[in-house]
């Protein structure tokens, strides 16, 4: 049995995890759950995924891994995309953590509010989120002074997990221009083996 990978590619967080499953060449199949319409919510999906989210990835076992950040360590355990030493293992899930908890909570959430026309109904979140997610940024492009990726000075999961809602906030309303080193970085990214572009971005 092939890794069967559950979810939408144009959602961020199924990205990741497909661009990971590509970067490191390992064969899977989609099944398509589209979480817009609901089908995540379905029993059949639940059965396998009770959290109930996408993405989920099935492994040859049948277990179902859930939350995309736990997904990408599992398939980059063993790799040069997962930390070589404890120290650089805890600063991947540092910036993982990092990402779910100040990326994805403002500058994914305002992208997702403005391109589904609900800015209007949720503008007083989104001026908090806006300077919010701006503050994470300016950490991220400080932090990337002198530095070629996050960790070890080489492409990891951390940078597939902060690439992935980063390289898109300003369809969020937020302005990279200030922060050259996220773009530079950005850049970098898209130069590595085997990238595709986040669908419908």
């Amino acid at each position: 049995m092939t890794l069967r990978l559950y979810g939408i590619p144009t959602s961020g967080n199924y990205y990741k995890v497909e661009l990971l499953l590509q970067q490191l060449g390992i064969p899977y199949e989609v099944v398509l759950v589209n979480s817009r319409e609901g089908e995540n919510r379905l029993p059949e999906y639940l059965a396998k995924n009770p959290f109930g989210q996408i993405p989920a990835l099935e492994l040859e076992t049948g277990t179902v891994l859930a939350e995309s950040a736990a997904i990408l360590v599992y398939l980059a355990e063993g790799t040069p995309m997962y930390g070589q030493t404890q120290l650089e293992r805890a600063e991947i899930l540092k910036w993982l953590f990092f990402e779910q908890t100040r990326i994805a909570r403002y500058i994914a959430i305002t992208r997702f509010w403005v391109r589904a026309g609900k800015a209007e109904a949720n503008a007083s979140l989104i001026e908090q989120n806006l300077k919010s997610g701006t503050d994470a940024l300016q950490i991220m492009d400080a932090y990337l002074e002198g530095k070629t990726f996050f960790v070890g000075e080489r492409y990891t999961i951390a940078d597939v997990a902060l690439f992935t809602y980063t390289h898109v906030a300003e369809q969020g309303g937020f302005d990279l221009k200030p922060f050259p080193n996220l773009q530079a970085w950005c850049q970098r990214v898209k130069a590595t083996d085997h990238f595709f572009p986040l669908p419908g971005a």
